[in-house]
């Protein structure tokens, strides 16, 4: 019996390889009528180079317009990996670029444009004149262009991002958001019987197999199934009980959505664990935080940052979609953000110049309205304790998300400040009353945010601290140049074709008056929302006397970051 079974099951398994690229197209065919397929489009370069993933096409990766499969054979077969190549060689005076809404960015070499207040037009100029420029978008007031192949391409009908891609002027007329051909029905109607008529036939091996090795092997399995979706099932209830209303994303999903938490889909390394993007089977884009297993300080993180963050709601916090407590993984899921975090750019002399004035003076209110939200409009209050240029994120329109909630503390009633005997941070962002003597409040953020200030003006890192009169920090050395009316020596060079002189120069005078050394001296942040949106006199800040020199106690500080955007690893 056994030997007869065996050789069923060889025979049907190699009928199902002789026969999947049938199966496989009827079911693309039909995804449009409900199936869903649609993860395939979420495996990394599924359709190869310069291929298109479209849903409602029977072979579901079509090349580009322009573009025709490097093998045919083997793309007709539904093995895309050779990807797509030119039909043709490019004419760079008389190729047009066509307009699509993708889903996401494709993957491939890009670089953001070095130029301030660039047009439709001036993009589209600078890359027609390069004639290795595939393709190009529009970002804030520069542009992104895209030079050699494009992978992951997703077009949408509606939604998504606008992108240009280089097209023969020839082939200007291919149908739009697909390129490549389409299926006939006649194809797909005899797919569809070479598939019924071979169900009916094998339906019955099947079936007998089935239920051979369901009695063969329920008894071994049965008990390891059942504890496995015990434990998975308690610790879902367990956290739901904990955390009410927010979404619980199952594991299998997630790692589907980051192609099994590829390498390639990683966006950077903090503290507490990487970082990863993914895309949902329901089209959303998310950052996936996964809390590191050899991390001792992470669930306690995690746990406060879910419970703290699901329940705020503000345009410059950002987004928390849910979490996954499942088989030893702890995670995270967030709106992704395309532009990164603040310090991918303002500690950037090439990145720098996408930020103009006027955009950094709008992330400085955006933060300022975010932190006034915490400590003062949201139902708890919140100190954040590690607010710092890379922990603020960037939307699609360059406005300013507050993230990363780990090491946040909330108040209840009229408590306003706390004592700790464990200092976390980041250096050159804690207030000195906190870094000493381990006490926070409202006023350690804004001793923070003060600092921050200095950092967008300047666009230089506060690193150092000092117990002298050297004043080797930001801020002593913004202090110096207040005091001698030169405050405007301190801006960012790139920014001088586009500063506001007086908000300049106010926004210089509350960085000092939030960095100041007492905390009864520095504003609320109410206060400070007031004074960047009026032209009232500020009052004068203190001398700075207190300054932070190298990791003092390394035993008292966090051991890493936990951003959802890395760019750079700091002392903690």
């Amino acid at each position: 019996m056994e030997v007869l079974l065996s050789l069923i099951l060889f025979n049907f398994h190699l009928l199902l390889l002789v026969l999947l690229p049938f199966t496989y197209t009827s079911v693309s065919a039909d995804s449009s009528s409900g199936l869903k397929n649609d993860t395939m489009c979420d495996y990394y370069r599924f359709c190869g180079a310069n291929g298109n993933c479209d849903l409602t096409n029977p072979k579901l990766c079509v090349c580009l317009d322009g573009f025709t499969p490097k093998d045919p054979t083997s793309y007709d077969s539904s093995d895309f990996k050779m990807g797509c190549v030119k039909n043709k060689a490019w004419n760079c005076s008389t190729d047009v670029f066509v307009g699509y809404s993708v889903l996401h960015e494709p993957n491939g070499t890009s670089s953001l444009l070095n130029q301030q207040s660039l047009g439709g037009e001036d993009c589209k100029g600078k890359c027609s004149s390069d004639c290795s420029c595939m393709a190009y978008t529009i970002i804030g007031s520069g542009c992104k262009l895209w030079s050699g192949d494009l992978f992951d391409v997703r077009f949408v009908k509606e939604g998504g991002q606008g992108i240009y891609i280089r097209t023969p002027a020839s082939d200007k007329a291919g149908k739009k958001g697909g390129g490549g051909g389409n299926q006939g029905k006649n194809e797909g109607l005899v797919v569809g019987i070479v598939v019924g008529s071979t169900i009916i036939v094998i339906s019955g091996m099947i079936l007998a197999s089935c239920c051979f090795l369901r009695k063969r092997t329920q008894s071994k399995a049965l008990g390891h199934v059942r504890i496995n979706e015990m434990v998975s099932y308690q610790t879902h209830t367990n956290e739901q009980k904990e955390d009410l209303g927010l979404p619980l994303f199952d594991l299998k999903r997630i790692a589907v959505a980051t192609d099994n938490f590829s390498p390639n889909n990683k966006l950077g390394e903090g503290g507490f664990g990487p970082v990863y993007k993914g895309i949902l089977d329901d089209g959303r884009q998310i950052a996936v935080k996964r809390l590191s297993s050899s991390s001792g300080q992470g669930l306690h993180e995690f746990k406060t940052e879910v419970k703290l963050i699901a329940k705020l709601q503000h345009r410059n916090l950002v987004k928390l979609f849910g979490c996954c407590i499942q088989e030893k993984e702890k995670l995270l899921i967030y709106e992704y953000m395309p532009n990164r975090s603040l310090d991918y750019f303002i500690f950037d002399q090439t990145q720098g110049n996408v930020l103009d004035w006027p955009k950094r003076f709008n992330i400085i209110r955006g933060i300022a309205r975010g932190l006034l939200y915490l400590h003062q409009d949201s139902r708890l209050r919140i100190i954040h304790r590690d607010l710092k240029a890379s922990n603020v994120l960037l939307d699609n329109k360059l406005d300013p998300k507050i993230s990363d909630f780990g090491l946040a503390r909330s108040f209840g009633g009229d408590q306003s400040n706390a004592n700790t005997n464990r200092v976390v941070g980041t250096f050159g962002y804690m207030a000195p009353e906190y870094a000493v003597n381990g006490q926070f409040s409202v006023k350690s953020d804004v001793f923070s945010f003060g600092v921050l200030i200095l950092e967008i003006v300047s666009g230089k890192r506060n690193r150092k601290f000092y117990y002298s009169n050297n004043n080797d920090s930001l801020y002593g050395h913004a202090w110096d140049l207040w005091k001698q009316g030169r405050s405007l020596e301190l801006v960012d060079e790139s920014l001088k074709d586009s500063w506001n002189l007086s908000e300049v120069e106010r926004c210089i005078h509350i960085g000092l008056l939030c960095a100041q050394q007492y905390p009864h001296d520095r504003p609320t942040m109410s206060s400070v929302v007031l004074m960047l949106g009026s032209d009232f006199d500020l009052p004068l800040p203190e001398i700075p006397t207190f300054f932070i020199v190298e990791p003092f106690d390394a035993s008292s500080s966090s051991t890493g970051k936990n951003d959802l955007s890395i760019t750079e690893m700091e002392a903690r």
